[in-house]
This record gives structure tokens, C-alpha cells and sequence, in this order.
């Protein structure tokens, strides 16, 4: 196959844009050590996985499955974590942390109360100088 264009892919996979994201799993897998389906030649890695793809000899449901799976992955975090940041050493960054927490506080406090947050908040506007 010298050339490969979109409609050899077609028989394949539904939509150009699918074609992009199964291709670029495919470049990801190639990257990661997996052995090309079709002869791989001089050509980069988007090409080869392009081929592989309208080649047929390529499992493009597994290839589905991958890029699915990839974008499924989460961090797992304690029970007790509330947020996924990293603690940090640095007084300052945990001094804005506290100031953040507690105003935080502060506006449920009011809101449970049901206060008017916006009572506590005045604005200039440029007219009144």
C-alpha cells in the first residue's frame, strides 16, 4: 500500500475523527514497544499506524478499547483525602492554604445561616468619585 488516504480506512472506523484517536493510540502503543502489524519500512510511527488501520489487519476494537480505557484512569485517593494536592513544605503556600480554608468556613457558616453573602460585599463603581 503505497499511499493511505481516509476511504481506506472507512471499512474500519465510522468517522474521521475516530481515525485520529485510534491512530494516535496506536502511535502510543507503537512508542510503548508493540510490534507493527504491517511492515513498518522508514516510515514514522503515524504513518505505520494509519496503514495498520486500513490494512485490517490491525484489531481496531482492541485498539477502542485502549484509548477508552486510557482517558478512564483516576487517581485513588484515601477516604479521609478530600482534594488530590500535593501537601507542601513551604510556610507561605501553607498560610494561604489555612487563609482559603477558613474562608471557606466562613461562607458555609453564612449560607447555612441563611445570610446574604452579598451583603458583606461592596463594590465601588468608577461613577461615584
Amino acid at each position: 500500500m503505497a499511499r493511505t488516504t481516509n476511504s481506506d480506512t472507512l471499512p474500519y472506523v465510522e468517522s474521521r475523527y475516530e481515525l485520529g484517536m485510534l491512530a494516535s493510540q496506536r502511535v502510543r502503543d507503537l512508542n510503548g514497544g508493540a510490534e507493527p502489524v504491517v511492515d513498518k519500512k522508514d516510515d514514522k510511527l503515524t504513518v505505520v499506524a494509519l496503514r495498520e488501520i486500513a490494512s485490517g489487519k490491525l484489531d481496531v476494537q482492541n485498539v477502542r478499547h485502549e484509548f477508552i480505557q486510557s482517558y478512564k484512569e483516576a487517581p485513588i485517593t484515601e477516604a479521609s483525602e478530600e482534594t488530590l494536592e500535593v501537601a507542601t513544605e513551604d510556610p507561605l503556600l501553607r498560610e494561604i492554604d489555612a487563609e482559603l480554608e477558613n474562608t471557606l468556613v466562613d461562607v458555609d457558616q453564612t449560607l447555612d445561616a441563611g445570610e446574604d453573602v452579598a451583603d458583606d460585599v461592596s463594590v465601588d463603581s468608577p461613577d461615584e468619585e
